[in-house]
């Protein structure tokens, strides 16, 4: 009997199209040279290499193309200068080595069907057993996983829907993931303002001039949990770099969503325990009769000046998903 995939599906599994929605991972880590790195990834994945400096390289395979990367801009500026007069000087080598214990390493993995999403498992098994380490073995580094979340559709409504999901979650989220001190307090991961989801959960209707306008009046910034500027810049590029002038802004019919620790040492760890935290947001995204009830509750509890007591809010929120099965 075939094993069923530990990847919980959605409600909404497929796009407007018919195909299957897909959502694609980012995995940083410390703890082995990027030539460690490399050659894990190269041992599980049947694809194309193609090497582009000494610290970055790209396989490409059936399912889409894998970019593996030091993630330190300066060292990679070095190295595609050198490589390009096919020269690789020994002390870029010891850099590499050197840095591999504070300067992270991060494998981009391309969407990804959300009914294949188990073939990614080889991956983060071979390269823990190489010795990868991931959030506690940084303090300084903030590393985790991001989600790129492809959605059902793009239309306002779906879109507005997700962001009211997360919103009324995001507290919870954090306990649920667990998420590691040093990412708490780290700027790359800060929450949606409570003004912003007073006032998101009271929008009228959903227009892609609302959902614009609100987001970037009080989120324009990429450092958020749930980090909308990649979609909206492929919705309209122009008119997010005109309120973020940010070049790493990755234009992608995406939510990119990047709250979840990489626990990737640990033996029991694997994305699946991360997607299936993000899942209830599907869920709750496409269940607009519960949405309802969760906005109303939060509306009826925030309190003037003081807004809505978050302890007693991330506990009810438990209960009330537990009374639905979700958990």
């Amino acid at each position: 009997m075939e094993q069923m995939s530990r990847y919980r599906q959605p409600t909404r599994q497929t796009c407007s199209d018919g195909s299957m929605r897909r959502a694609g991972f980012e995995l940083e880590f410390t703890g082995l040279t990027f030539a460690q790195a490399r050659q894990g990834v190269l041992d599980v994945l049947d694809g194309t290499e193609k090497v582009k400096s000494p610290v970055e390289t790209a396989v490409k395979t059936e399912q889409g193309t894998f970019n593996l990367e030091l993630d330190w801009a300066l060292l990679k500026q070095v190295a595609q200068e050198y490589a390009q007069v096919d020269v690789t000087p020994d002390w870029l080598d010891s850099i590499s080595r050197l840095a591999a214990r504070v300067v992270p390493i991060e494998l981009v993995c391309p969407p990804i069907r959300l009914d294949q999403l188990d073939t990614l498992d080889p991956v983060v098994e071979r390269l823990r057993h190489a010795g990868a380490q991931g959030t506690d073995d940084s303090l300084i580094a903030a590393l985790g996983v991001h989600i790129n979340a492809e959605l059902p559709d793009l239309s306002p409504a779906t879109i507005q829907a997700y962001l009211k999901a997360y919103s009324l979650l995001q507290w919870w989220l954090v306990d649920a993931h667990a998420v590691n001190l040093a990412r708490k307090v780290s700027p790359y991961v800060d929450l949606y303002p409570e003004e912003y989801i007073d006032r998101l959960l009271t929008q009228q209707s959903a227009s892609l001039d609302g959902i614009f306008d609100l987001y970037l009046a009080y989120n324009a910034t990429r450092n958020r949990a749930l980090d909308l500027l990649p979609l909206l810049a492929h919705l309209d590029e122009d008119r997010v770099q005109a309120q973020v002038n940010d070049d790493r802004i990755k234009s992608r019919p995406a939510l990119h969503y990047r709250l979840p620790n990489c626990e990737i040492e640990r033996n029991a760890w694997d994305l699946a325990e991360e997607w299936n935290t993000w899942w209830v947001v599907e869920q709750l995204a496409a269940d607009e009769d519960a949405m309802a009830e969760l906005s109303r509750r939060w509306l009826s509890m925030s309190r003037p000046l003081l807004g809505v007591n978050r302890a007693e809010w991330v506990k009810g929120v438990d209960q009330w998903l537990r009374e639905r099965g979700w958990l």
